[in-house]
């Protein structure tokens, strides 16, 4: 008797090693796949060694040294609509992750007071039975709708589900996962928040500056026109040279009012990214930073946890890989095992007795899928080609996440050339207009040379603050592109 009894605990043991084996190949584990990745940036001038910090891992605060703008973002941290909505997706991830870890305990019900009285008539089957006799104290029941059963009953039942499959870890492996997500999609608002305001910033700073150089050249075509009207008078110059120089003049204050109205407009857009209506901001205050700025980038491979696009693609891949394993262990068998305990009586009086009226139930069950019209095996196929497409949405976001870095590194290095010729061409015209100033007093230079020595150096200086501004929002490209912002 006793081997017999230890056979059947070796036969026991084996089974269980074996499910626990089979459980195991059920889920693939996840393995990050394999970029090669070169060693730097396209378009770095720079070779990097080892893990360098790059400018991603600086705060927002100390990479824009604007007090004004710095405050701007501070209070779009606080009010911006997006980012409140991107926090209550946090609060959803977490919920369902919360959820998702109850799985693993038992489900428990409660029936404060069940009632159950059936009726039925003479042609039932069981007319006449002794529980229906029993209720009418031993007489026959009527022939019509007379009571067959009468009972009340309270109860609690336990449910509870055996992860041999490890089902229910990764369900709670894939909430995990979805709430992470709903984290770097918090950090991605944020960051595309912080560029979009800078950069919202830069198209102030730009018409700010546009406004200055079109006030300046207003002085100079007036002063221009001043002379033109003395030699008109003089007999030097016909009624021609006055009218043109008063519509360069004309043409220069039409620009104005425009420049206003998309000051406006830009401030607007500025107001409701920090989440609050429409308002002036002091333009006085508004100033170019990060001009000749040398930032290090650091290694392509940090941005698979800087991006947080990056980051998520990976979460989601991650959790495809889990989905998979939940695809796989419906095709084998579930079990759960459940009680019932309570108070069951035939007369309501009595119901709350425990000794004359308890009750316990133990069941066990194993359910075991065998046709399903094919939807098990339909639901693991879609799962691998889910978690395939996942692998190719995480390289392209990858492949994004360099090429926007690339085209950061590429568009400051030839903005700062560009940057250095339109200084260059700057000084140049202005020695040009005052040049054409002096010939044109001395009556060797004509009105036209003036008008056209004014327009370039308009021209001249426009594309300055233009080269600017492009060199600011590429810096504030790069640090996004680079993952910087959320920290």
């Amino acid at each position: 008797m006793m081997k017999i009894n230890r056979m059947k605990f070796s036969r026991n043991i084996v089974i269980l090693l074996l499910l626990v084996f089979t459980g195991c190949k059920i889920h693939e584990p996840y393995k990050r796949p394999e970029f090669k990745e070169p060693a730097n940036f396209y378009g770095s001038e720079k070779d990097i060694e080892g893990d360098t910090a790059s400018i991603a891992n600086t705060n927002w605060k100390d990479f824009f040294s604007d007090p004004l703008l710095i405050s701007l973002i501070d209070s779009a941290l606080v009010n911006n609509i997006d980012l409140q909505i991107a926090d209550e997706y946090i609060e959803m991830g977490l919920s369902r992750l919360k959820q998702s870890k109850a799985n693993f305990f038992p489900s428990v019900s409660v029936a404060p007071i069940k009632a159950r009285r059936d009726y039925f008539s003479e042609n039932y089957n069981n007319y006449g039975s002794n529980r229906s006799r029993r209720i009418y104290g031993g007489e026959t029941p009527p022939a019509s709708f007379y009571t067959e059963r009468l009972e009340y009953e309270t109860s609690i039942g336990l449910s509870w589900e055996l992860d041999l499959w490890g089902k229910l870890k990764s369900q709670k492996e894939t909430g995990l996962l979805s709430y992470m997500k709903t984290i770097e999609f918090q950090k991605a608002v944020q960051t595309s928040l912080i560029a979009e305001i800078a950069t919202t910033y830069s198209n102030l700073l730009l018409l700010e500056s546009q406004l200055a150089v079109f006030n300046r050249n207003l002085l100079l075509n007036d002063s221009t026109l001043q002379m033109v009207k003395l030699q008109y008078d003089a007999g030097e110059v016909t009624s021609l040279a006055v009218k043109q120089t008063q519509s360069q003049s004309l043409r220069a204050q039409t620009l104005i009012p425009q420049l206003e109205r998309e000051y406006i407009r830009q401030e607007n857009r500025l107001n409701r990214l920090i989440g609050r209506f429409p308002e002036s901001i002091d333009a006085e205050e508004l100033k170019w930073t990060m001009i000749d700025e040398e930032y290090v980038v650091g290694m392509p491979i940090e941005l698979l946890r800087n991006r947080p696009d990056v980051a998520a693609a990976e979460y989601n891949l991650r959790e495809s890989y889990e989905r998979v394993g939940i695809a796989n262990a419906m095709k084998y068998p579930s079990i759960s095992i459940g009680a019932s305990v309570g108070l069951n009586s035939f007369e309501i009086e009595k119901l709350l007795n425990p000794v004359n009226s308890g009750f316990l139930l133990l069941n066990g069950l194993v359910f075991q899928p065998i046709f399903q019209k094919r939807k098990l095996k339909t639901n693991y196929e879609l799962a691998l080609s889910e978690k395939k497409i996942a692998e190719l949405e995480f390289r392209d976001k990858f492949l994004q996440a360099m090429n926007e870095v690339s085209d950061a590194l590429v568009a400051i290095e030839k903005l700062k050339e560009e940057y250095t010729i339109a200084q260059n061409r700057v000084e140049a015209a202005r020695n040009s207009v005052k040049d054409a100033f002096l010939l044109f007093r001395s009556g060797m230079a004509t009105y036209l040379e003036v008008i056209t020595a004014q327009s370039e150096a308009l021209d001249s200086e426009l594309n300055l603050e233009s080269v600017k501004m492009q060199i600011f929002t590429a810096n504030v490209e790069l640090y996004r592109s680079l993952g910087g912002g959320w920290k």
